[in-house]
C-alpha cells in the first residue's frame, strides 16, 4: 500500500476569501494528521488573489490560477512518482485542475468527482466568474484556454473518464443557463445514487473507470455534496445531499480500490463551524474512508 501523505493547497482564487482557505488547519486541529499517520508533502500556497474579474477570459484570477495549478502538479506529481498517495486539502474547488495535470502529464487517469453541483459553467453563465463552479468543464477542455488549455494539453480528462456521483443542482444550474454536461460523461444525480444505494452506486460506476483505458482514478470531494442539515459550514448551501454514512460508504469504496491514486478535500469553511464540531464529523468520514485502503476500520457508520 502507497504512503498516505498530505498536501495543503488553500487557495480561493477560484472563490474569494471566504474561509475555505483555513480547511487545513481546521482539520489539523481536529486530529486528521495525526490520526491518519499521513506523512507531510509540503503546503502549496496560491497567488494573491484579485477581485477583479479578467476582461479577456470573464473570470477571476486566471493568471493566478494556472501558475498554482501549475506548482501543485509538480508537487503532487513528486509524490505520485515516489509511490504515494496524496490528500490534497483545499481551498475551493479549483485545485482540482492542478491535481488533474500531474496525472495528465504521466497519461489517461480518470476521475470520480463527489460534489453537489456539476461545476460545468461557463464564464458567461457563472454571474461572479468564479473558477470553482467550473473546474469541471475546464478539466474537461471548455472554457478559456489559459486554464482549459494547460501546458498544451488540451484537456485534462476525457469526458468518458468522468464520473459525476451525488449532485442535485439540475433545476439550478439549467435556469441559470449553464452549459450541459457532455453525453459521454457518466452523471449519477442524487436520486440515481438512492436509487441502487450510495456504496452500490460507487462501485457500479467505478468499475466503468476501472473499464476502460485508464490507468487509475483520482477522487475529488466537494464537501457540499454532504446533506445541507449536517454540513451547513459551506458557501453556497441547497437543501438534501447525501448522509454521512452515505458518503463514507462511497469514500469506503473510492479508496479502497488499489487505482485510485489521489484524493482531494474541498469547500468547508471553518469560519461557519463555530465550535468545530462539523470539523470533527468530517475528520471521522475522511478517516474511515481512507481506512479502507488497507482494510482496517470497519467501525459502524452513524446516519
Amino acid at each position: 500500500m502507497r504512503e498516505l501523505v498530505i498536501v495543503e493547497a488553500p487557495s480561493v482564487l477560484g472563490l474569494w476569501p471566504s474561509g475555505v482557505e483555513g480547511l487545513p488547519e481546521a482539520l489539523r486541529a481536529a486530529g486528521l494528521h495525526d490520526r491518519s499517520g499521513a506523512g507531510w508533502g509540503g503546503r502549496v500556497e496560491a497567488p494573491a488573489y484579485d477581485p477583479a474579474r479578467d476582461g479577456d477570459t470573464g473570470v477571476l484570477n486566471p493568471v493566478g490560477i494556472a501558475q498554482h495549478s501549475v506548482r501543485l502538479a509538480d508537487t503532487v506529481g513528486g509524490l505520485l512518482d515516489g509511490g504515494r498517495f496524496p490528500l490534497v486539502l483545499g481551498g475551493d474547488c479549483s485545485i482540482l485542475l492542478g491535481n488533474l495535470l500531474a496525472l495528465r502529464r504521466r497519461g489517461r487517469y480518470g476521475l470520480l468527482f463527489l460534489d453537489g453541483h456539476t461545476d460545468f459553467y461557463q464564464p458567461s453563465a457563472e454571474p461572479n466568474g468564479e473558477v470553482a463552479s467550473m473546474e469541471l468543464a475546464l478539466a474537461t477542455g471548455r472554457g478559456p484556454r489559459q486554464l482549459a488549455d494547460l501546458e498544451g494539453r488540451r484537456l485534462l480528462v476525457r469526458d468518458e473518464d468522468v464520473v459525476a456521483l451525488g449532485f442535485r443542482d439540475a433545476g439550478e444550474s439549467a435556469e441559470a443557463g449553464m452549459q450541459p454536461l457532455p453525453d459521454g460523461l457518466h452523471a449519477v444525480d442524487l436520486d440515481g445514487v438512492r436509487a441502487v444505494g450510495a456504496a452500490a452506486a460507487a462501485q457500479r460506476e467505478i468499475g466503468r473507470l476501472n473499464g476502460g483505458g485508464c490507468a487509475g482514478y483520482w477522487v475529488h470531494l466537494d464537501v457540499d455534496v454532504l446533506d445541507d442539515a449536517v454540513m451547513p459550514a459551506v458557501d453556497y448551501r441547497q437543501p438534501g445531499g447525501l448522509s454521512w454514512a452515505e458518503l463514507e460508504g462511497v469514500l469506503r469504496v473510492a479508496l479502497g480500490d488499489a487505482r485510485a491514486v489521489g484524493f482531494d478535500v474541498t469547500i468547508f469553511n471553518p469560519r461557519l463551524d463555530a465550535d468545530g464540531s462539523i470539523a470533527a464529523r468530517l475528520t471521522e468520514c475522511l478517516l474511515r474512508g481512507l481506512s479502507a485502503r488497507d482494510g482496517a476500520g470497519d467501525t459502524e457508520s452513524e446516519p
